[in-house]
């Protein structure tokens, strides 16, 4: 990139990014105060360094080597080629687990290593892999693998169900991470035979230190699920690979690290701001921060999709797009089947690889991992993929009060069929926090509304129509399903509590000094 670019900003504060690794033992604790340490160093680069690693809840961590991984093709090889090489073991989590030609694919990979005798793991989400045929995993077990169902729905937890472990993950032997937002599927190759084309994703492998960042998120997830890893691994931190920064970002429910990280890069970037996302459905504060950036001079650009694999997903966009266009934000809509991909990059210096969409499911009700790099070349590489990744889009602008989509970037070329897929479970909480937005806009009259948002009102009108109805006409349509689910929690806060003040007496009790009877003396 240019040498001549302003300083300042993000651009400043990433500049100041020039400490030393945090030692094996304390990686994961604060850094305790070093006077030497911090006298020689400037106090900008202190603070940058700990607003970063506060806010995203990731330390940065140097020495490694960063390869973008552009499509499923190249993710997809790249995996088995390090699964088919472990001498070790293999860390294999993902939302969906397709029961197709590639997820047999991989199925046959893991199989092979886990005959071998190298510890295979493997973590699916109950919800994302719902359709996916049982005997997959009967398989793997057969072969040996250790496989987990992550959060399945527990009659002790009634809405535990929404949390989902939304992340991507490969860790092979401690030495080689991958991180993506593609799951294991044949959408995400395509069937060139059918003429069907593959989806846009994008992932990251990753070789260093940091890889044991990986292997310590993938720990975390595990041991929820049901399990803790052995010490051996935990402790297993790679030698340098390379000379490029990274954080490892792994958000669990509630924490909203990603989230309040996606604000500070909004709110610093001073020259450009690309994001791309697949089921963007902004917070109205992440919107305005997206705005007051635009307005402020710097160059902020969305990609999403033209046709998404939730039907409701695109009409939910839209209907956010209108406050963004008159803001100055850019916003293009992927020509493709269906664009999958979370990244960011920001002036030339900052990116963003992982499984985080931009909305709430993913900020607050997910857990997700993503890798926060922070180098020029590799955000120079960055840059260079979304444009490339524009010339296959259309660039949505405002005419008049009326949202329009102009001439495809690519223009000349015909745009490819863009038929709406069906959705796969688990997706529709983002369209669900797109509909409550719009619909609660409509009744509290707090911002302008826009002629796009007129599918989503009347889609939710329409909804609550039927509810109405079904109210008057078979009243028990409705009570008996709100009874049960009023007795469902009402019972579970009821052994919650009762299970706490057993715990409390049990640890009560262990407190009193005991009394013993007196005892004989022994003779000499």
């Amino acid at each position: 990139m240019p040498a001549t670019r302003g300083r300042g900003g993000l651009g400043r504060a990433l500049d100041t990014f020039r400490v030393r690794r945090i030692a094996p033992a304390s990686r994961h604790y604060p850094r305790p105060p070093d006077p030497a340490r911090d006298s020689a160093t400037p106090l900008s680069r202190i603070v940058a360094d700990q607003l970063f690693s506060r806010i995203a809840g990731a330390d940065r961590v140097d020495g490694n080597a960063v390869r973008v991984l552009r499509d499923g093709a190249e993710n997809y090889a790249a995996w088995l080629a390090a699964i088919r090489g472990a001498r070790r073991w293999v860390n294999f989590e993902n939302y969906i687990i397709r029961d197709d030609a590639v997820g047999r694919e991989f199925a046959d990979a893991l199989v092979a290593k886990a005959t071998e005798g190298v510890k295979v793991r493997i973590l699916y989400d109950w919800m994302g892999c719902l359709t996916t045929w049982p005997g997959l995993w009967r398989r793997l077990r057969h072969a040996g693998a250790d496989v987990r169902c992550f959060n399945p729905p527990h009659l002790a937890s009634p809405f535990g169900w929404l949390s989902r472990n939304h992340r991507k993950s490969v860790c092979v032997d401690g030495e080689v991470g991958f991180v993506a937002g593609l799951c294991v599927g044949q959408v995400w190759v395509g069937e060139p035979a059918r003429n069907k084309a593959a989806w846009r994703d994008t992932g990251i492998e990753l070789r260093g230190p940091a890889v044991a960042d990986l292997d310590q998120a993938f720990t975390q997830s595990w041991t929820f699920a049901g399990g803790a890893m052995p010490a051996p691994e935990q402790l297993h931190i790679p030698e340098p690979a390379g000379t490029t920064a990274v954080r490892v970002i792994g958000s669990k429910p509630n924490t909203m690290g990603i989230y309040r990280l996606d604000q500070v890069i909004a709110a610093m970037a001073r020259h450009r701001l690309w994001l791309t996302d697949a089921y963007f459905v902004g917070t109205t504060a992440y919107v305005r921060a997206l705005c007051e950036a635009a307005q402020g001079g710097v160059d902020t650009r969305i990609l999403v999709p033209g046709a998404s694999d939730l039907p409701i997903s695109k009409a939910l966009s839209r209907a956010g797009y209108r406050p963004l266009l008159e803001a100055g934000v850019r916003v293009f809509e992927w020509d493709g089947p269906m664009l999958h991909a979370k990244t960011a990059v920001a002036d030339g210096r900052w990116a963003r690889i992982g499984s985080s969409n931009l909305n709430l499911a993913s900020w607050m009700g997910n857990w997700e991992l993503d890798v926060a790099v922070e180098d020029e070349a590799f955000a120079a590489g960055m840059e260079m993929m979304f444009e490339e990744d524009l010339r296959h889009a259309t660039e949505i602008v405002l005419e008049g009060c009326q949202v329009h989509a102009s001439t495809p970037a690519s223009s000349g070329t015909p745009k490819p069929d863009r038929k709406p897929r069906r959705g796969a479970p688990g997706r529709l909480a983002a369209g669900a926090v797109g509909l409550g937005s719009t619909v609660t806009a409509a009744i509290t009259n707090h911002r302008a509304l826009g002629p796009a948002e007129a599918t989503v009102m009347a889609g939710g009108g329409i909804l609550l129509l039927m509810l109405a109805v079904a109210s008057i006409v078979i009243p028990y349509l409705v009570t008996i399903p709100l009874a049960v689910l009023a007795c469902w929690v009402a019972i579970t806060l009821l052994v919650r509590a009762g299970r706490l003040r057993l715990q409390r007496r049990r640890e009560s009790g262990a407190d009193l000094p005991s009394h013993q009877p007196p005892q004989p003396p022994t003779p000499a």
